[in-house]
């Protein structure tokens, strides 16, 4: 503006124009913009699309959450357990201790169970509560869902790397909202399969059958004697015949 105003200043002769406007120029600054935009959208939105699309999943997890903890169950498997809050974490924050990164690395960070996912797998979750709402949220996996009591959320998540995932409940649900943290370890395919069959109840042993009934004797014949009440009776005749 400085340079604008000593530029065209009055005393050195300047005129001002006229011009109305300048059709020209107003193509070139309303369609340059509107191109750089729809360029910028067009891959975004397609993104945004695929975040929310949990279908052709490789399996499913159904996360729920309680004050204070949270329980995993995987779809289509059996395997069904709570995590909550580690019992050292628990015990340090009960009993005073100011507890150091070098005494306690994750205070607060830890379960007593983690939630184990393969890598290079398309996991689907739904997300829900049994109570109030919770938040289930791991800053790594790039999502924070809603768990909301009555209602179901989806989201998904492919790990690729290998390694333990950090998060904790992001709504505040009461007085221990603080202490729900989220432990997700990653492993190789090979490996989960091994920690599934693991997890997993074991079968129930097979029912032993009941033995056959005997068929009903004949109306007007009394029942026959079992082999071994026969034998036994043979030798009380001969005695009496005696």
């Amino acid at each position: 503006m400085a340079y604008a105003i000593f530029k065209f200043r009055k005393s050195k002769g300047a005129v001002a124009a006229t011009f109305s406007h300048n059709t020209k120029a107003e193509v070139i600054w309303t369609v340059i913009p509107v191109i750089i935009l729809i360029v910028m959208a067009w891959p975004a939105t397609a993104n945004l699309i695929k975040m929310y699309d949990t279908r052709d999943a490789d399996m499913t997890v159904k996360v729920t959450g309680y004050q204070w903890m949270w329980k995993y169950e995987y779809l289509g498997e059996n395997v069904t357990f709570t995590s909550r809050l580690d019992r050292e974490s628990d015990r340090v924050r009960q009993s005073g201790i100011v507890p150091t990164r070098e005494s306690h690395p994750h205070y607060l960070l830890d379960v007593d169970n983690r939630l184990v996912l393969p890598v290079d797998t398309k996991v689907r979750f739904v997300i829900t509560s049994d109570d109030v709402i919770h938040a289930w949220w791991v800053p790594a996996l790039g999502w924070k869902q809603d768990a909301i009591p009555g209602f179901i959320n989806e989201a998904w998540t492919s790990i690729e790397q290998p390694g333990v995932y950090r998060g904790q409940c992001a709504e505040l649900c009461g007085k221990d909202h603080g202490f729900m943290p989220i432990v997700v370890e990653a492993v190789s395919k090979e490996e989960f399969k091994q920690w599934l069959a693991q997890r997993k109840p074991a079968p129930a042993a097979p029912a032993t059958p009941a033995a056959p009934a005997e068929p009903a004797a004949p109306a007007g014949e009394a029942p026959a004697a079992p082999a071994a009440a026969e034998a036994g009776s043979a030798p009380a005749t001969a005695a009496s015949g005696a």
